[in-house]
């Protein structure tokens, strides 16, 4: 990869004093902030029975540790990419790394389970800043070279998600739970030391007021969908319950009240055309349905595997390796190749593959053991993903890489929605089903279907083969 970063082009007027060392310092700098964050998406999940049994928890209050880290980083996700682009996305940066630190230190002394979800959320709106500002340095520093760069980071998260459950397990085994949380400490000090040298001051465009109303409406409505699917993923949900319906009605009208805010002011907090019309509405719809089948299917594989197949707790949560392995072992090749293929033909054939996947895991296994043919499947999902994933990050990006970091806000607000979305609903089925294994069966064939339906919505992708 170092060798890789070096040779990445960068636009000739920001050559001058920025040679191949600093870039690879900088990308290595932002690169381990994102797999601190990414591996805290799942190393939680195996402290969850030592934190419920230490906090004297109930087992829906310990799971909302994982749920509210993911409503944390919907919220934030947008906020934080229009801030980087309006105050500076160094001192957003900056700022996402100290906060995620401390709420870390404070999770890992929490006492009780209501502080450590609060304490989980501040955590998350920290973590949740960092891709769209380490996105936007790493669009600015490196110029024409910046897909290839960004295309990197789709390695990333799924390291940090086979890293995540195994530091977990030997946390949980040798120490305490408190020790995932402890752990980011002194990785957070050394990368607020490290990125207050090597990130360079970029020159941001502030505007003369702050939307104060916009960032209300988005939050008021993000929030309050989020909090009403979260709700659905309860065994005792229903979704005629007021506690569904009302944070619903409630997202519908913030939702329609925000449209008309952004459409009106002079100086909207996110602009209308990064939600509307044909590129970035296609790139937004495609965003969200991805999340929702192949984000939303990650965190049910393992529950699937023991349920149906009745496969141990460590083979079934092994079972993310494969997918993981599957992403990093074709992503770089599809980063390098984006530029003669454009966006469109590795969407396509990264989605086939992830509907391919999805249908093997939901199937009966043929010769071979059940772990295998769950591995196989998960592992063809992962390819897909790794396929896949540059190039829409990419083509949503060159919409308007101008506002990088506020685009890349946008693009994991709605995969993240799409996720929880998913997972929520998914969890419900399950829930009420006298068989869950055939249930969620069932589910991935519904998540296989979407994906392979979403082919249709990629032949509109903007296309940009051979235009940096």
């Amino acid at each position: 990869m170092a060798e890789q970063l070096a040779h990445v082009d960068t636009a000739p007027e920001q050559d001058t004093g920025h040679p191949a060392r600093g870039r690879l310092a900088l990308f290595a700098t932002v690169s381990i902030a994102l797999f601190m964050a990414s591996v805290d998406q799942t190393i939680v999940a195996t402290a969850l029975p030592a934190i419920q049994h230490d906090l004297h928890a109930q087992v829906n209050w310990s799971a909302w540790t994982i749920t509210v880290y993911a409503l944390g980083q919907v919220l934030v996700m947008p906020l934080a990419g229009k801030f980087g682009d309006q105050y500076g996305r160094k001192q957003i940066f900056l700022g996402a790394v100290a906060l995620f630190t401390a709420a870390s230190l404070c999770c890992g002394l929490a006492d009780n389970i209501y502080l450590l979800i609060v304490l989980r959320f501040i955590q998350a709106l920290g973590g949740g800043a960092l891709m769209p500002s380490a996105t936007g340095i790493i669009a600015e520093r490196f110029g024409a070279g910046r897909d290839r760069a960004l295309g990197l980071f789709s390695s990333i998260f799924p390291i940090g998600g086979i890293v995540g459950p195994v530091l977990g397990g030997v946390f949980v085994t040798y120490w305490s739970w408190r020790g995932i949380f402890l752990v980011n400490i002194p990785v957070g000090l050394v990368l607020l030391a490290f990125g207050a040298v090597v990130i360079p001051q970029i020159p941001h465009r502030r505007d003369p007021q702050l939307d104060i109303s916009g960032v209300l409406l988005l939050g008021a409505t993000l929030l309050s969908a989020m909090l009403g699917v979260g709700y659905l993923g309860g065994t005792d949900s229903n979704p005629l319950s007021a506690f569904f319906l009302l944070p619903e009605c409630i997202a519908v009208l913030a939702a329609i009240a925000f449209i008309r805010h952004i459409a009106r002011a002079p100086s909207p907090f996110v602009s209308l055309r990064f939600l509307t019309g044909r590129d970035f509405g296609v790139m937004n719809l495609l965003n969200f349905l991805y999340g929702s089948a192949v984000l939303g299917f990650a965190p049910l594989v393992p529950l699937y595997a023991e349920t149906r197949f009745h496969l141990a707790a460590l083979p079934a949560g092994t079972l993310l390796t494969a997918r993981a392995v599957g992403m990093i072992a074709v992503a770089a090749a599809s980063v390098w190749l984006l530029r003669r293929t454009g966006y469109r033909w590795p969407i396509a054939v990264g989605f086939v593959l992830c509907g391919v996947g999805l249908v093997a895991t939901a199937s009966t296994p043929h010769a071979l053991s059940a772990y295998a043919w769950l591995a196989l499947g998960t592992g063809v999902c992962g390819v897909g993903m790794g396929i896949a994933t540059p190039a829409a990050n990419n083509a949503t990006l060159q919409l308007a890489p101008e506002h990088a970091a506020a685009v890349a806000g946008l693009r994991g607000m709605f995969r993240q929605a799409g996720a929880i979305t998913a997972v929520s609903i998914t969890a419900a089925i399950v829930a009420r089903s006298a068989d869950p294994g055939i249930a969620q069966a069932h589910t991935f064939l519904v998540f296989a279907a979407i994906i392979i339906g979403s082919l249709p919505l990629v032949l509109l992708v903007p296309d940009h083969r051979g235009r940096w």
